[in-house]
């Protein structure tokens, strides 16, 4: 008597399939943090102010019009609703030049992170792979750098190299980087002696594609989230520095300049002061309740059923 028997062939998810059902899984835990989808919903709005800049600002931001000089925003008595957020000490539209800040705070945050992300993660590779005295040496360095209050050190980086928006963004850039490369060295140290890596290496794999093509892609989610996080803390400390005069010089809309500019008419005119700082402070408070909401999602320990 003959018995016939059946495979049924395994069901093998696409590459596609995978990825669809991990982003799937990602939007479930991400929107579980309701702070996190305000705060991604209201740095949407600040990328599609920056992008659409020319389109909704009603006025060009550097535009002096003298016979509207410290008008008060419209719902004031003496506003104007052609000036919907009044203006400035010397006739600048401050709505227009808000949302043209926006672009501004974009533009140094994706440059400093990007900065800052690609030599950490170099860095930090380098450390954490080949440990020894390399790892000391670079770690000592990072130590250092890390010794200093960031801002400070920002700062003086600044004064060396001039003041400027470029030498502010990479001065913040170089501060930020000792972040990115202890998380990689942590993250590559706890990767490197798994089985997979050793599997590769087996296979012939060189020390470059171990750690780039191996390794890194298994050390990104808690990259990400430091990149998000550090998006904010770089608007932040541009802000700042453009406060001091040491970051985007006059007339550039940059927020924090536009605070500098305004200082000594805090007492008669409280809209030139008020605007950018709630500007800096939304964009900023968005990003991080992002960043929260990315890390929750991210990290498997801290996803919530």
């Amino acid at each position: 008597m003959t018995e016939t028997v059946t495979n049924t062939p395994a069901v093998k998810l696409s590459d596609a399939a995978i990825r669809r059902r991990m982003l799937a899984d990602f939007w479930f835990h991400f929107k579980q943090n309701k702070g996190a989808v305000a705060g991604m919903i209201v740095f949407v709005l600040l990328v599609l102010a920056a992008v659409l800049a020319a389109v909704i600002a009603p006025h060009d931001p550097t535009q002096q019009y003298r016979d509207a000089l410290l008008v008060p925003p419209v719902w004031q008595e003496g506003g104007r609703a052609d000036f919907l957020l009044g203006t400035d000490a010397v006739g600048r539209d401050m709505l227009s030049r808000l949302i043209y800040g926006a672009q501004y705070s974009l533009f140094i945050g994706i440059v400093v992170v990007s900065i800052a992300l690609v030599g950490g993660i170099v860095i930090g590779m380098v450390a954490g792979f080949y440990g020894g005295w390399v790892d000391t040496v670079i770690m000592r360095v990072m130590d250092v750098i890390l010794a200093f209050p960031s801002l400070l050190l920002a700062l003086v980086l600044v004064a060396i190299l001039g003041p400027g928006l470029l030498n502010a963004m990479i001065a913040i850039a170089i501060v930020y980087q000792p972040h990115f490369a202890r998380l990689t060295r942590a993250a590559v140290m706890g990767e490197k002696e798994r089985e997979y890596v050793t599997a590769a290496r087996v296979a012939g794999a060189g020390n470059m594609r171990l750690m780039f093509k191996t390794i890194l892609p298994n050390c990104l989610a808690p990259l990400i989230v430091q990149a998000t996080l550090s998006f904010s803390s770089a608007v932040l400390d541009a802000a700042a520095l453009g406060f001091l005069g040491m970051g985007a010089q006059p007339p550039a809309s940059e927020w924090g300049t536009m605070l500098a500019e305004a200082r000594e008419f805090i007492l008669r005119a409280w809209w030139v002061v008020t605007f950018p700082g709630l500007a800096i402070l939304i964009s900023v408070l968005a990003i991080n309740l992002m960043g929260d909401g990315l890390r929750d999602a991210l990290d498997p320990k801290l996803k919530k059923s």
